[in-house]
């Protein structure tokens, strides 16, 4: 099968400069170190820059067929360019141009990335999540809210932006900094000091939940800054399996599902939680469209389940496929074990 593999690797594929430009573009090398996985599974791959000549290249790779089906599927990394609910932009392109693709819908991913929407959505499924108020200039009262509190932007990734408060005389600085620098409101909760866990899933009907991982701080900050995450600074030792008894195990699986649900995820996503010193647990966020390369928690957790990196990502392929146009068959047998396949 054609797959193309969507990423952004520049901001100069627009007609105009409008509105945030996303801060970092993404790594060409590890896109393409993605798209070796597929040609792994048989599959002919082309690594495609997702901006405004994105459709008149899938035209020529995977032009329609006689009977007008789409004759390939793209492997969806893009995370935008500029502007708002940048992840939507090419899932939107793709729904008009009539060409499936991994991961979650414009719905889905603009649901996730706006933080206030899908901790309201988690709520009303019964999901904990910190207590919160969003804040348009940092006057607004914080009410109920206990501090220390975490301030970041209401849609952004990559934690931009997050700030630590300890005490309410800091808040009104925060919340400008977040207003004035992303032009977007300030989402501000409660912080939840304890342990960080992520959890992985795939699928789409019954979900697979991966081992579970634990993010150890040791004696840094308990907190995963965007300097935490890319920069080396601070970052966490990786723990997989978590040590966790079954009950709360099971706990964390039950209420990863449920947001992944409640926010309208598909074929895989990643729902980070953290658990109070009292044991209670609170999800923080969930990520349609994490990271799947060497060192990231998700491919951590599906090595843990049995996966290799080549059978995982021609499992995600297999799912959204299998979403589209029911059961599909790797082209050939991968290297490797390749557990759930059937799925």
């Amino acid at each position: 099968m054609r797959v193309a593999v969507v990423g952004n690797f520049n901001h100069t594929g627009v007609i105009n400069r409008f509105g945030q430009l996303r801060k970092r573009t993404q790594n060409r090398e590890a896109v393409e170190t993605l798209a070796a996985a597929l040609q792994e599974g048989g599959h002919e791959t082309l690594v495609c820059e997702g901006d405004k000549g994105l459709i008149a290249t899938l035209d020529r790779f995977m032009p329609p067929d006689p009977q007008a089906r789409p004759s390939g599927i793209v492997f969806n990394l893009a995370e935008g360019i500029q502007g708002e609910s940048r992840y939507t932009h090419v899932p939107a392109m793709l729904e008009m141009a009539g060409v499936p693709y991994t991961g979650s819908s414009p719905l889905g991913h603009g649901v996730a990335n706006d933080k206030v929407i899908a901790k309201t959505l988690m709520r009303d499924r019964g999901v904990p999540t910190p207590k919160f108020r969003v804040m348009h200039s940092g006057t607004e009262s914080a009410g109920d809210l206990n501090f220390p509190v975490v301030v970041k932007p209401r849609r952004e990734d990559c934690s931009y932006g997050m700030q630590l408060v300890r005490e309410p005389g800091q808040l009104r600085q925060a919340v400008e900094a977040v207003v004035t620098q992303y032009a977007q409101d300030a989402l501000v909760e409660e912080y939840i000091d304890g342990r960080e866990i992520t959890v992985a899933l795939l699928g789409n009907g019954e979900l697979e939940v991966l081992p579970l991982v634990e993010q150890d701080f040791g004696d840094s900050e308990p907190l995963f800054t965007y300097d935490a995450k890319y920069m080396g600074v601070g970052s966490p030792k990786k723990i997989c399996p978590a040590q966790l008894d079954t009950n709360r195990a099971t706990v964390l699986r039950d209420i990863s599902v449920a947001t992944f649900r409640a926010c309208l995820c598909r074929d895989y996503g990643r729902v980070d939680i953290r658990i109070d010193r009292s044991g209670q647990p609170f999800v923080l966020e969930i990520n349609p469209n994490p990271e799947l390369g060497t060192g990231t928690s998700f491919l951590l957790a599906a090595k843990t389940a049995g996966y290799t990196s080549s059978s995982l990502i021609n499992h995600i392929l297999d799912l959204a496929h299998t979403r589209y146009f029911g059961p599909f068959l790797p082209a050939k047998t991968l290297a490797g074990p390749y557990p759930h396949a059937e799925d």
